[in-house]
């Protein structure tokens, strides 16, 4: 046995192996130790090899998809060696000692998985292969539970990027590649020859000539060639479902890099959950497809206005009708998820209940689209929509009449072929159901005949049908003249054969055995039937998906009274009453209400300088611009009172930093980073967000590194930008920069308290008010008040010289700002004068109320 397992293991790799043992998957030495310690499972030992105890773990068949799921979300991959004989085949084959025949069936990998346990119904799950040829990249998609299929056109620069829109389950490169940061699966690099892959994409999808899906590329020829080889070396030869490719090319999408992605928490937020990010508080859609849809939306906003349009149109005309909206949502709601259980069958990991889905969904899908398709003016959207969903009656006819309505989860049993459908399989299940009456009634005459009321005809794996009594009433049966036969005694009971059982028990397993082959093969013709129309039945999973989606904006947007934005061709920013849906959420919850604020950007105030105090609301203005762009292009309405917006080719946003040292880059390198790729890749369609530009060095040095931003951004990228700073003195460049406007979040300090009223003003802010922040935020009123004194000194110092904080740097200044004792603490002071003892409790009362008048003045 430790031979044959060795060759699988061999063959597997670097997979752990999944090794069939009866009803338990077994892994053996550092398989063992691994998935031990990862599923917190024992560690056994099992014989030896070369003298040292061979480890070993187990988890039951039955048991072990959810111990799959936890090791391929620990990084995993598990090649499963199931059973390729019974063990009466290998007797036969080579004697009693015979070993049963194993073999590699599958290798489940995070970007190759079909079942519902390890998948988020509400997330794609894609594998993605990058390809190289001839100084060219492209990238080649697929998320194999439901077919969907694209190739991808970028280019270096724009990878990190594409990689980041697809969150990719599972990435693929070949050998010696030049991407190791991304490459989680490495391949031969014949795999990735562009020959060889347009060779498989033909043979793939039986056609001819591949002009019929675009024009391809020697790069995309390589990454669809690499992603098809490796799907079928993790299929063991069997590829799963994939749709015809879809060429995409980078600049038909707003380009969103990784870092103004989770900058802005588009998809996930920081901690890597759905909740809390743009798409968890947008998401309305009542379908898994159509929450995978609306996902891959808001990740690729389009760059096409009449694309936008027409999904605006049928959101508008959605949110116009309430009642079809609702009933839009309702009948939505109660369908199954098409594309999962055509991507199980496809898989042949599906079974009756998928076809039992597909027939629901898809009759559905007819009544619904029926009903889409009376309507009156429906905009061009839905027009195209309605059709997609009708189609498949011979289909829905077949499988309702095949089907009983609710299939068994466990076919193993039968059961899931509808009564009328097949006349010999009623007849084997009437001899069968016969043969059972017949087992009753012969048990109540062999207990007359035995006079022994306890008899019992039972069932089980080994003996078959057989006759039990108790031990006490066994010795009359025991008699060569009983016409019983001895099989098998036990602690209390005893068991017999008769010829009576034996005939009856033959003709129940055998109509039985017949009844179950005879489903066996109707699934096997009701699932080749189906898969022959898989397309079309997938062109329908996706208008119901996108019609979803639609339906779940209008209802967003109903919900929060948000507006369509209207598209123009000039690069403007005209919002009026804008809001950050997510911030504004999250107050609602609290019952507090979102301070709106315009946003009016222009050609001739195209670069907003935002300044005021922190916690007043700058991030979130630069933000929710931000997220009104995303929006707006990924065909929905926003959270305003009015846009109007010029289409964004590329948007960036640098709020906030951390640092990466896992690659030697700290807080303000890979703000510099951000900052150098905005500068070297926004364009005047571009739309930029920058907050604290500077900040993480010197304030010389950062002063004049945002100094030069903003004129770069001004005079060379000329792109619409919201820079949020607190270097007032950039304030200046408004004097000779025509495009920049100057604003501000308002505060007021009122009675020592400063009040954030987060609304935006035109021109600079008077101070940064940082000393009240710092008291707000529980600093200790001595630090405070130190700070205070050094403050007004540096001030004094900058006022004298006409330098940004010239104090800082003019040393006599700077030492005697230093060298200054600390003004006393009148707090401190008060409180040492107090002669606590000689205090009556009235004085006592004053003297509390005199501390905190001075605790107030401080």
């Amino acid at each position: 046995m430790m031979a044959q397992y060795l060759l699988l293991k061999e063959e597997a790799g670097d997979a752990l192996l999944f090794y069939r043992m009866g009803d338990f998957f077994e892994l053996f030495f550092d398989d063992a130790k691994v998935a031990a310690a990862c599923l917190d499972i024992a560690l056994t030992a099992r014989g030896e090899h070369e003298g040292v105890p061979i480890p070993m773990c187990g988890v039951p068949v039955h048991a072990a998809t959810g111990y799959l799921a936890r090791l391929i979300k620990a990084g995993h991959r598990v090649a499963v060696a199931e059973q390729t004989e019974t063990p009466a085949a290998a007797k036969a084959r080579g004697g009693s000692k015979a070993l049963v025949g194993r073999g590699i069936v599958r290798v489940v990998t995070a970007g190759t998985l079909t079942e519902e346990a390890l998948l988020d119904a509400r997330a794609a799950n894609w594998c993605v292969a990058i390809g190289e040829a001839g100084g060219e990249v492209a990238l080649a998609a697929a998320d194999i539970s439901t077919g969907r299929f694209e190739v991808i056109r970028t280019d270096a620069a724009s990878l990190p990027a594409e990689l980041a829109r697809l969150a990719a389950a599972e990435v693929v490169a070949m050998e010696a590649t030049a991407w190791p940061d991304h490459a989680t699966t490495l391949r031969p690099k014949i795999d990735f020859d562009s020959a060889g892959g347009e060779a498989r994409l033909k043979r793939l999808h039986a056609v001819a000539t591949l002009d019929g899906f675009g024009r391809f590329g020697r790069a995309e020829l390589a990454a669809a060639g690499g992603l098809v080889a490796y799907l079928e070396h993790v299929g063991k030869g069997s590829l799963p479902f994939l749709r015809p490719p879809v060429l995409h090319a980078a600049d038909q999408a707003m380009a969103i890099d990784a870092a103004t992605r989770e900058s802005l928490e588009l998809c996930c937020t920081a901690a890597g959950e759905r909740r809390g990010s743009l798409l968890g508080e947008v998401d309305r859609t009542v379908t898994g497809g159509g929450a995978r849809l609306l996902g891959a939306d808001i990740g690729a906003p389009l760059f096409d206005r009449a694309a936008i349009d027409r999904r605006l149109d049928l959101v508008a005309f959605l949110h116009d009708d309430a009642v079809l909206r609702e009933r839009s949502r309702a009948t939505l709601r109660a369908l199954p998820d098409l594309g999962r259980a055509l991507g199980r069958l496809a898989a042949g990991r599906g079974g009756p209940r998928d076809l039992a889905q597909l027939r629901d969904g898809l009759d559905g899908a007819w009544r619904f689209g029926e009903h889409l398709s009376g309507l009156d003016r429906p905009p061009a959207l839905l027009a195209e929509l309605a059709p997609r969903l009708r189609g498949h009656g011979a289909l829905i006819d077949l499988l309702r009449r095949a089907l009983v309505p609710q299939p068994p989860t466990d076919t193993g049993d039968g059961g899931y072929i509808a009564a009328g459908y097949d006349a010999a399989l009623d007849e084997l299940r009437d001899v069968g159901s016969g043969g059972r009456r017949a087992i009753a009634a012969l048990e109540g005459e062999l207990r007359t005949r035995t006079a022994t009321p306890t008899l019992k005809i039972r069932h089980n794996g080994v003996l078959g049908y057989h006759v039990e009594v108790p031990a006490r009433a066994a010795d009359p049966l025991m008699r060569a003249d009983s016409g019983f036969t001895h099989r098998q005694t036990l602690a209390g009971v005893v068991r017999f054969n008769t010829p009576e059982l034996h005939e009856v028990a033959m003709r129940v397993t055998q109509a039985g055995g017949h009844a179950l082959a005879a489903e066996a093969a109707h699934l096997e013709e009701l699932t080749a039937t189906t898969l022959a129309t898989r397309e079309a039945i997938a062109d329908t999973a996706d208008a119901l998906a996108r019609l979803d989606v639609a339906a779940g904006l209008a209802e967003r947007a109903a919900e929060g009274g948000w507006v369509r934005p209207r598209l123009v061709d000039h690069p403007c920013f005209e919002v009026e009453g804008g809001r950050h849906p997510v911030v504004e959420a999250a107050l609602a919850k609290r019952g507090e209400r979102f301070v709106a604020n315009d946003c009016r950007l222009s050609e001739q105030s195209r670069l907003w300088l935002v300044t005021g105090p922190n916690m007043g609301g700058k991030s979130t203005f630069l933000r929710q611009n931000a997220l009104i762009a995303v929006l707006a292009q990924a065909g929905s309405f926003v959270p305003a009172m009015s846009a109007t917006l010029g289409l964004v080719d590329r948007l960036f946003s640098r709020v906030g930093a951390s640092d990466n040292l896992a690659r030697g880059r700290s807080t303000f390198m890979v703000e510099m980073v951000e900052t150098a790729a905005i500068l070297a890749q926004a364009t005047p369609r571009s739309f930029v967000i920058l907050d604290e530009v500077g900040r993480g060095t010197s304030t010389y040095d950062g002063l004049a590194i945002a100094w030069a931003v903003v004129e770069a951004v001004h005079e060379d990228n000329r792109c619409r930008c919201l820079f949020a700073t607190h270097y007032h003195e950039l304030t200046r460049l408004a004097e000779r920069l025509p495009a920049l406007s100057l604003r501000h979040v308002r505060a007021r300090e009122w009675k020592g308290e400063l009040v954030l009223l987060h609304e935006l003003a035109d021109g600079p802010a008077d101070r940064s008010y940082g000393l009240a922040v710092a008291r707000l935020a529980g600093m200790p009123p001595a630090t405070v008040a130190r700070a205070k004194s050094v403050l007004a000194k540096l001030e004094a110092g900058r006022q004298k010289t006409g330098g940004l904080a010239a104090g800082l740097d003019d040393l006599p200044l700077f030492a005697a700002v230093a060298a200054a004792e600390p003004e006393p603490d009148p707090l401190r002071a008060a409180v040492e004068a107090l002669d606590i003892d000689a205090l009556s409790p009235r004085e006592a009362l004053d003297a509390l109320y005199g501390l905190k008048a001075v605790a107030r003045g401080g």
